[in-house]
């Protein structure tokens, strides 16, 4: 039996002529965003304020996550223009900022983080003010991806643990905990300038201490920025949603976060990873 979606968990922001007439223009451009893909609850109020959050490299993902809604199918071949095209987008659609995040490519080679870094790179020259934020997978760890990404110079690079380790082997397949901790580490240890970020998703039953336990290891790698939501079940076969939490639970997280010494948290049920950019 599916539990009951509580009020609090619910967006109802209208999706006005703007949010039609952007994906009208992003759908001539043939361009992807998160926002759509994963089914975003946030997608008409990010929309109608010209916030996007592409995502890069097909719709097609190789890892087999229970939380995602994007399909686990052969990717196809990367697109060389697309780089080129989401700069023109951003300049064309005035944005001051903007999320690049992509679908996992371990079928390529270091991932597929020389695109990452070709896409930033020509975000930069048609918008040189604009700052830019990656959401980047795990590249399976692999030094020489990271270092090429870094190389680009995005201002916030998030890589998101999303739920506690002891859940791994059912959420997260194909990814590893200690890994995705070093990822970030890494980056705070060859790239000091940028700032980290993760995210989380609750309600698949973690326990509080376990999730403090998440908090703790991120501030333990100097983690700069901290996101955490509720998890909602985006397509019938995705994992169920154990437990909707409280907006006071939330608010309680916030609070240890920031005691911690994270220096930016989002806590509330509708907060996603890429929604309202920190810097």
């Amino acid at each position: 039996m599916h539990k009951r979606l509580p009020a609090w968990a619910t967006n109802k922001y209208p999706h006005g002529p703007n949010v039609l007439d952007l994906k009208a223009k992003l759908r001539r451009q043939g361009l992807h965003t998160v926002c759509e893909s994963a089914r975003c609850p946030n997608q008409g109020e990010c929309f109608s304020r010209g916030r996007v959050t592409f995502v890069i490299m097909g719709d097609r993902c190789t890892r087999t996550c229970r939380f995602c809604a994007v399909e686990n199918e052969t990717p196809s071949a990367l697109d060389d223009t697309e780089p080129r095209r989401i700069a023109q987008a951003c300049k064309a659609f005035g944005l001051q900022q903007v999320v690049i995040t992509s679908v996992t490519r371990d079928d390529l080679p270091a991932g597929g983080a020389e695109h990452f870094a070709r896409t930033i790179s020509a975000i930069r020259k048609k918008v040189p003010s604009i700052e830019l934020e990656v959401l980047t997978p795990d590249f399976k760890g692999q030094h020489d991806a990271l270092a090429t990404v870094a190389a680009a110079g995005p201002d916030v690079w998030g890589h998101n643990l999303e739920t506690v380790a002891e859940l791994y082997p059912a959420v997260r397949a194909g990814a590893d905990y200690k890994q995705s901790l070093k990822v970030l580490d890494w980056i705070k240890q060859h790239a000091d300038s940028i700032y980290t970020k993760s995210g989380l998703m609750l309600g698949l039953g973690e326990t509080r201490p376990q999730v403090m336990r998440v908090l703790e290891d991120l501030r333990a790698v100097d983690c700069d920025f901290l996101t955490v939501g509720q998890y909602l079940q985006p397509t019938r076969n995705s994992l169920p949603v154990k437990e909707y939490i409280s907006p006071a639970v939330f608010a309680d997280y916030k609070q240890s976060a920031i005691e911690l010494g994270f220096r930016y948290v989002i806590s509330q049920p509708l907060a996603r990873s890429s929604y309202q950019p920190v810097y």
